[in-house]
């Protein structure tokens, strides 16, 4: 089965960046979906950024114009982009990826995130 690894993770000061790689040793392409999720103590897992193979790619509000999500499948990997981090963006990332990937014309999109990394901790210090 696919499995996925983080790397890349670590501790910044605000303000500083990260870029997050997640490796897949099985195929993934672009019949799945590709995304990062991250939790934070005592609070449940949330979204963060999701490739849906469509062209969108959909962040969460609180990293908006600060994420960037990005895929290359001749390398079997996900990157996600981290700059002007701040404490808030403080937890454990996960990649994960789908095959539930179901299209409505040009619109695609995953109801189920099955397959998913280990997690990576993050750390923005202040």
């Amino acid at each position: 089965q696919v499995q996925l690894e983080e790397s890349g993770g670590g501790s910044v000061q605000t303000g500083g960046s990260l870029r997050l790689s997640c490796a897949a040793s099985g195929n993934i392409n672009a019949n799945y979906c590709m995304g990062w999720f991250r939790q934070f103590p005592g609070k449940e897992r949330e979204k963060v950024a999701i490739n849906g193979g469509d062209g969108r790619m959909w962040f969460v509000e609180s990293v908006k114009g600060r994420f960037t999500i990005s895929q290359d499948n001749a390398q079997n990997a996900l990157y996600l982009e981290m700059v002007s981090l701040t404490p808030e963006d403080t937890g454990t990332y996960y990649c994960a990826a789908s095959n539930t990937k179901i299209c409505n014309g040009a619109n695609c999109a995953c109801y189920e995130y099955n397959i998913w990394g280990q997690g990576i901790q993050v750390t923005v210090s202040s």
